[in-house]
């Protein structure tokens, strides 16, 4: 039954949900709120929805861009390289920005009688981001299920495990990783340097599947 909502940026994780989850899925949303890789990531989203027959949104968030401080809206030299984990990695922090993509998705699933909506953040999000934690996400379905009249819920299922693992899963479903992006610098390949491209890397390395990424180093 097609019965949800999923928030798919291109990225590796929410295209992966997305196969996961197709059988159920009426409606994906993508956002557009000034992120460096936005010309990279929102057209792969684009192409995974339509070939998996799902309608596809690009709903556009140009006030993000405009008044919240993050090193993803300042252009790819203000991204910081390093390991995902880094304490320097904080600047891609876009403030609450699943927060305001999740009441969005949850008013456009009442709005069209959907009872789920879906999210793909995992395990290795909640060192840097506070809005992929396990205790965010509970906290903000239960707000879904108080603030709607048909209860939306929202589920993540990837919110306790790895990348590697949504790898796995993703290779089994036969996804072309080729066709996603995770870079945050957002130039014409993967810079191979900044934190979301080390973990990429390392997540195919410890998938044991082939990395398919080009890189510039």
């Amino acid at each position: 039954m097609k019965d949800s909502v999923i928030i798919v940026s291109g990225g590796l994780d929410s295209v992966t949900l997305l196969y996961d989850k197709a059988d159920t899925i009426a409606l994906a949303v993508s956002f557009d709120y000034g992120q460096n890789h936005g010309t990279q990531e929102l057209p792969l989203a684009g192409y995974h929805c339509r070939k998996l027959g799902i309608p596809h949104v690009i709903i556009p968030l140009s006030f993000m861009h405009q008044y919240f401080k993050s090193s993803l809206l300042n252009g790819s030299d203000a991204i910081p390289e390093g390991h995902y984990e880094e304490e320097n990695m904080k600047s891609t922090v876009v403030p609450f920005r699943n927060g305001i993509m999740l009441a969005i998705a949850v008013g456009i699933a009442e709005s069209h009688e959907l009872h789920r909506v879906y999210i793909a953040n995992h395990g290795g999000d909640h060192t840097i981001y506070p809005d992929c934690r396990p205790g965010f996400i509970s906290a903000m379905d239960a707000a879904a299920g108080a603030g709607t009249f048909i209860g939306v819920r929202i589920e993540a299922p990837y919110t306790n495990i790895s990348k590697a693992d949504i790898v796995r899963l993703g290779t089994a479903l036969g996804i072309d990783y080729s066709k996603t992006w995770s870079c945050y610098k957002g130039d014409a390949l993967h810079c191979g340097k900044c934190g979301t491209c080390v973990e990429r890397r390392e997540a195919f390395g410890q998938a044991g599947v082939e990395d398919p990424t080009q890189y510039s180093i």
